[in-house]
């Protein structure tokens, strides 16, 4: 029988909510090896599925299993939730205390581990009764600058945060800062941190060459649009770059998130290109007509649209955050640039940094092979591997010590019995 791995996170796997969570958490479904059952605990977005039961669907080229507790039409999670009762993450968590019950008696069938990705829900999966890994994305931050109910329920969010690292059997970090985070928080939780960074498809998120026949830039985002993202600044470049390039300029986004909401929209009206929220597919097809791909963020983790861009061979334009360097070489791999005193003076001189990478391409200085070779390190047929191992070793009831401490006891407590 194989073993289950049970990933709890409030999303649908067929729908197009996009993110960096959501891109891993569906990177797990298609990747699991043959002989680890995934099964997802989350929302249905369409209305179609039974809730409370395991439906087996088709997902990524196999069968999963997925079992919603709540029913959130797509359209309610397109923005951020501006009353308690209306949070995707609340009706999730109401749900799935309704059917606790039923949850615990699947999770204790087999060999089993559980997956959570966020600090909030991680003592609800920790209910299921079994071996927990934690995988910490993002830092929560300056609450000011949250766009989600974070900002106002923050001390509420500081103690999610520290129960997690206690209930986690073993807790994987994107950077080393979020991990370094960990441990002073829960210094009892260095043998079981390690650093695992974000994982890209580098196969789907493939190379192709510029298209420059019709001399029209073209820059995209992807994601949610949020206080923390800097929409202002982003638009603020984009409108600088319509403005120098005279109107051959296009700004393509993709996400669910209404740009109309943020100020200077009016400016990129005109040069707006909104796609709405995509598949993984259509998004690396999408990338495929960039130029470049550009991130004006407060902070990041480690974000998959900036390694989904370069994967597919196009620069990343953007803020310089210290994690970036271990993937973006600057004048190699595109421009990491740093805020200037106003959102005015940052857009001007971001964008004549942009339009320097855009002279680049056409003189043919930037070769997309070499971009997607920078990113290798992160491809998921690398850094999967040692995720499901840690999996399989909480499964068979061992322990999981970070990489490199004690790999003879993980190597043993993975083995299959009987």
């Amino acid at each position: 029988m194989a073993d289950r791995l049970i990933i709890v996170h409030p999303m649908d796997p067929r729908g197009v909510k996009v993110g960096g969570i959501e891109t891993h958490v569906r990177q797990l479904l298609r990747r699991a090896p043959a002989e680890i059952m995934p099964l997802l605990i989350g929302v249905d977005d369409r209305g179609d599925l039974p809730v409370g039961k395991v439906s087996e669907i088709e997902f990524g080229g196999r069968r999963i299993g997925f079992l919603p507790v709540a029913f959130v039409p797509a359209e309610e999670q397109a923005e951020t939730a501006r009353s308690i009762l209306k949070s995707n993450t609340v009706r999730f968590i109401a749900g799935f205390l309704r059917h606790l019950p039923r949850l615990r008696r699947l999770a204790g069938e087999g060999r089993a581990s559980v997956e959570v990705e966020r600090y909030e829900i991680a003592w609800l999966a920790r209910m299921l009764g079994r071996r927990m890994v934690l995988v910490i994305h993002n830092d929560v931050g300056d609450a000011t600058k949250q766009d989600s109910l974070t900002k106002y329920i923050w001390r509420l969010t500081k103690a999610s945060e520290w129960l997690a690292y206690r209930l986690a059997s073993h807790v994987f970090t994107v950077t080393e800062r979020l991990r370094d985070r960990v441990l002073a928080m829960a210094p009892t939780a260095g043998t079981r941190t390690e650093v695992l960074t974000v994982s890209i498809d580098t196969e789907m998120f493939s190379t192709a060459p510029f298209d420059i026949t019709e001399s029209i830039f073209r820059v995209a985002y992807a994601g949610r649009l949020e206080t923390v993202k800097d929409p202002e600044l982003m638009f603020a470049v984009a409108a600088a770059l319509d403005r120098k390039l005279g109107g051959r300029f296009e700004f393509h986004y993709a996400g669910s998130s209404d740009p109309k909401r943020w100020p200077g929209f009016e400016a990129i009206e005109r040069c707006i290109v909104c796609h709405g929220a995509l598949r993984t597919e259509e998004m690396a097809a999408l990338l495929k007509r960039m130029h470049v791909g550009m991130l004006t963020s407060h902070w990041e983790g480690m974000p998959c649209f900036m390694l989904e861009s370069l994967s597919t061979g196009r620069p990343f334009a953007g803020v310089h955050l210290p994690q970036f360097e271990k993937v973006v070489r600057d004048r190699w791999h595109g421009r990491m640039m740093d805020r200037r005193e106003t959102v005015a003076a940052s857009a001007e001189a971001w964008a004549d940094e942009i339009l320097g990478l855009w002279g680049d391409i056409r003189a043919g200085r930037i070769d997309p092979a070499l971009l997607h070779e920078a990113v290798q390190p992160f491809s998921v047929r690398r850094q999967l591997g040692r995720l499901f191992q840690v999996h399989a070793a909480l499964a068979g009831g061992g322990r999981a010590d970070a990489a490199g401490q004690n790999a003879a006891t993980l190597a043993t407590a993975g083995q299959r019995k009987g």
